[in-house]
């Protein structure tokens, strides 16, 4: 117990110290303010919400068991955690001056810390996982010419925009599709073995392109010139692909249990279909 709480504090610590310098550094602080924020980046960030609250309420959930804390008080816990770890967030916003207070994303980490812990007081099992991918995207080499007459390449404005890995995982909403992943066999008697292996999910997404700001598509560099990106329509992309739950593929290696768990917020290249709001659709092999 003394080692789980030590290690979230530092946890907790080195993630807030971190979260910090990517995302607030750059920013003045000024008084504790609100903004309504709700349909900024077509709401992918809202989307990061519920999967952040959702997989922090989970893993230290995971680690309350692991304690031996019973089923029960440890899901309190890991919601407790969950939401402790999202206000954090919300009260950094209501600092900076580049963001506030948000309700909305109060409301979505309320809805992904609400997801855990409906699921586990109610069947004690996660059968809908919160899972997220990521693949930045090939912005490519076209160039873009400010109002001042400088020029970048899309690839060059996106990363004033995202910055590079590891912020770019974080910020960049191009790249990130956040995941509803279900487990049918969970939902059958354990006595009745379903026709499909256990560990097979199926999950939905839900992703963004030609996101290059919070609204409208323009992004102003460190020196002030501003690159429109107009061209290039916004749309939501919506998916349907496989997915394994890893916790339930059989094995007597507690290393591998423990591994599966940790990456348990992954989901996986799998066959993908895309549908999204330019009324197009696509497949993919592999999907990520």
């Amino acid at each position: 117990m003394w080692l789980l709480a030590g290690g979230g504090a530092a946890a907790y610590t080195a993630a807030s110290i971190g979260l910090y310098h990517i995302w607030y550094k750059d920013y003045p602080l000024g008084k504790f303010h609100f903004f309504d924020d709700y349909g900024e980046w077509e709401n992918m960030d809202k989307a990061g919400h519920l999967f952040t609250a959702y997989a922090e309420s989970y893993l230290a959930y995971k680690g309350a068991r692991w304690t031996g804390i019973q089923e029960r008080p440890a899901a309190w816990i890991g919601a407790g955690v969950g939401t402790l770890l999202q206000a954090t967030i919300e009260v950094m916003d209501g600092f900076s001056e580049g963001w506030g207070f948000s309700t909305a994303d109060l409301a979505f980490n309320t809805a992904g810390v609400g997801l855990f812990l409906g699921q586990e007081l109610l069947w004690q099992d996660q059968r809908i996982m919160v899972k997220v991918s990521h693949t930045r995207p090939n912005y490519g080499s076209a160039l873009l010419t400010s109002s001042t007459g400088v020029t970048r390449t899309v690839d060059e404005a996106a990363t004033v925009l995202y910055g590079k890995f590891p912020s770019s995982f974080i910020k960049d909403y191009n790249g990130m599709t956040v995941w509803a992943s279900v487990n049918p066999a969970s939902f059958f008697s354990k006595k009745k073995k379903p026709f499909f292996p256990r560990w097979l999910n199926i999950a939905g997404g839900y992703g963004a392109q030609n996101v290059y700001g919070a609204y409208g598509n323009a992004i102003t560099d460190q020196e002030g010139n501003v690159f429109s990106l107009q061209q290039y329509p916004r749309y939501r992309q919506y998916y349907l692909s496989l997915d394994a739950d890893l916790r339930r593929i059989p094995t007597r290696s507690r290393a591998l249990r423990t591994l599966f768990t940790a990456l348990s917020w992954v989901k996986l290249p799998a066959p993908t279909m895309e549908w999204n709001s330019l009324g197009e659709q696509k497949f993919y092999w592999l999907y990520w």
